[in-house]
């Protein structure tokens, strides 16, 4: 360890030929960090830095905290001199932690409320205008126009794309209309609750699909997915307002969004430099042009008599539109969140805020619109959703046992 004690006595000079140097007697040249006028610090000329070439030079140090003495300074171990100038052990940032906090709580209740608003307006809509079609491509259409808004006040940056990044869109586009249009169907014939707990089943068509194409998953897995696809058919058997085009469109929402994951990871693999918004913002896009003209087709004859009667029977057809219009806004709101909470957490805190957003959805929905819940319904909703924290908990630990094995 070497210390330099500048005391009263000591000299210190700089040297003309070298201004990034000073002399000390009995030390030779020293290159220094900073230099500045000297001033008189209880009687004793001080403010000279200095640090050897070899030793570590870090900006912004505060120096302070370091020296115990006026006048004396003491080259330490470089850990301690680090943790010395930034006031915390291992140079963490005080106060950093509550705002990580304070973010994550944001992040998670705006992505909660944005949802629930969501699935009640959606519910509410559907309720007197019966057509998920129309409905499914207005909230593709809205969320559409409000990612061309960001784009074009350049809140958000726009991505250059080409024709390649577009065909291989397709596909993912392709299965998450199939995905939201069943859900939208879902919606429309069975409470929200019901269908919530069908698509906590998602992570078994995962499974199962990746397994198909390929993929391996530990044993781990496969029981972790068991709890879940009881709890969905205890769910199923128990529902009072089960039917079977809301559970069968549950289940290919299901399957519709499964296959848009995997073919995302397969087919935008050389598209990383875009980021989620804009890719979910592409994928909306795409997916609007593949649905609204099957909706006319499909029921596209009975949307002017449906909106008559659905103002005949809501009375008010501001509140009609209005319904309409957050449906739609909402929908696109609630997605933007979720990608962007992906951004700023781990997966596995994002697989358990999901769990856990489909429980706050489900005990929301079942207060607004007072759907009767017998007690075998509630406890296989438990199951299936305990299941999906069981399974986001498995397959949590594959990533990490791969990343070990690569840093060995």
């Amino acid at each position: 360890m070497l210390t330099l004690n500048l005391l009263p006595s000591t000299h210190v000079t700089l040297s003309k030929s070298h201004p990034n140097y000073f002399v000390c007697p009995n030390l030779g040249k020293l290159r220094t960090l900073s230099f500045t006028k000297p001033s008189i610090q209880n009687g004793h000329p001080f403010r000279c830095f200095a640090n050897l070439d070899s030793q570590i030079s870090h900006p912004r140090l505060n120096f302070s905290k370091i020296l115990r003495h006026p006048s004396v300074f003491s080259s330490r171990n470089t850990t301690q001199i680090l943790q010395a100038a930034s006031g915390t052990p291992d140079g963490e940032i005080e106060g950093s932690k509550p705002k990580v906090n304070l973010k994550l709580a944001l992040i998670f209740g705006l992505w909660y409320f944005q949802n629930i608003v969501f699935n009640i307006y959606n519910k509410k809509v559907l309720n007197i205008f019966p057509y998920p079609w129309f409905l499914a491509s207005f909230q593709l259409f809205c969320g559409s126009i409000w990612m061309l808004i960001l784009w074009a006040s350049k809140l958000q940056p726009c991505p250059k794309i080409n024709k390649s990044f577009i065909i291989a869109l397709l596909g993912p586009a392709l299965f998450h209309t199939i995905g939201h249009i069943s859900a939208c169907v879902s919606f429309s014939k069975v409470a929200v609750s019901f269908t919530h707990v069908i698509k906590s089943a998602e992570p078994v068509f995962s499974v199962v699909f990746s397994s198909l194409l390929g993929d391996t998953y530990p044993l781990t897995v496969w029981l972790s997915i068991l709890p879940i696809v009881f709890g969905c058919s205890l769910a199923a058997v128990t529902e009072v307002s089960f039917n079977m085009g809301g559970l069968s469109g549950a289940m290919i929402s299901n399957v519709g969004f499964v296959l848009r994951n995997i073919f995302s990871k397969r087919s935008l693999q050389n598209f990383k430099e875009v980021d989620g918004l804009n890719l979910y913002g592409w994928i909306t896009i795409i997916s609007l042009l593949y649905l609204f003209p099957v909706a006319v087709f499909v029921e596209g004859s009975q949307w002017v008599a449906g909106y008559h009667k659905a103002l005949g029977t809501i009375g008010n057809p501001n509140t009609f539109y209005l319904w309409v219009l957050v449906s739609g806004i909402f929908y696109h709101l609630y997605n933007q969140s979720s990608y962007q909470a992906l951004d700023d957490i781990s997966p596995l805190t994002f697989s358990v805020g999901n769990t856990m957003k489909r429980v706050v959805v489900i005990v929301a929905t079942v207060l607004v619109f007072r759907n009767p819940v017998r007690p075998l319904n509630a406890l296989g909703s438990a199951i299936a959703i305990f299941g999906t924290f069981l399974y986001s908990q498995a397959t949590a630990k594959k990533p990490k046992k791969e990343a070990v094995e690569k840093e060995d």
